[in-house]
């Protein structure tokens, strides 16, 4: 075992909620590894090469081998190692936490960067109400501390970005009267010992959205220029 964790490196950049996906699987199963910063707007080759798709953080490569996109690297480290898993053993509730992880990326981290990041004023209002109607989703399927029972689950896990958003968006701060049981789940989640080493400061998280809002912004800048 010891071999194949000095053969892990995650290629990152601090702040990322994607990223720190990755950092609490890894945290949670024990797995020692190579952090690698890399800079928004300035990505190196190595980047580049194993992500030439999405040309996007995080990138897990093992023993050489890179994988990329979040999720699908949570699934890969628990089918790599065994030990401490966050997807169930059932089929039918592995299919279950794919698909609410799946619904949190396409209805939740969607509507919530267009809520801040939008230059439309009704653009950003109209994804708030999306915001605010997939979150009820979520606290109506919130039955217990976590997603996943008493322990951190893979759904917890992806659930991580509303977390961090609230630290950028005051809007979606949670009460006990809006969203009463996300709110203490939040709460939960943020201060478990493995999640909170690994959270970034504040000043960390709105770094990196800026960063990546100026990234995206450079992007479509240069595609209407075309």
């Amino acid at each position: 075992m010891a071999a194949i964790e000095e053969e892990v490196q995650l290629l990152g950049a601090v702040g990322s909620p994607f990223v720190i996906r990755v950092q609490i699987a890894l945290k949670l199963k024990g797995i020692e590894h190579k952090y690698v910063e890399e800079k928004l707007g300035y990505l190196s080759e190595t980047l580049l090469n194993y992500n030439p798709v999405y040309k996007m953080v995080p990138v897990l490569v093992h023993n050489g081998k890179p994988i990329s996109e979040s999720r699908v690297i949570l699934e890969y480290i628990d089918e790599a190692w065994k030990q401490n898993p966050i997807l169930p053993n059932d089929p039918y509730q592995r299919a279950l936490d794919r698909f609410w992880s799946k619904f949190i990326d396409d209805k939740c981290v969607a509507a919530a960067w267009k809520s801040v990041f939008i230059p439309d004023e009704k653009e950003r209002e109209k994804a708030r109400e999306e915001l605010f109607e997939a979150l009820q989703f979520l606290e109506n399927e919130l039955k217990d501390k976590f997603f996943g029972g008493e322990e951190i689950s893979f759904v917890d896990i992806a659930a991580s970005f509303i977390t961090l958003f609230q630290d950028v968006a005051e809007f979606l701060l949670f009460s006990g009267d809006k969203f009463p049981k996300l709110h203490k789940w939040s709460q939960e989640f943020y201060n478990h010992p493995v999640v909170k080493e690994i959270m970034p400061t504040k000043e960390q998280q709105h770094g990196f959205f800026k960063a990546r809002a100026a990234s995206i912004a450079a992007a479509n800048k240069a595609a209407a220029s075309k």
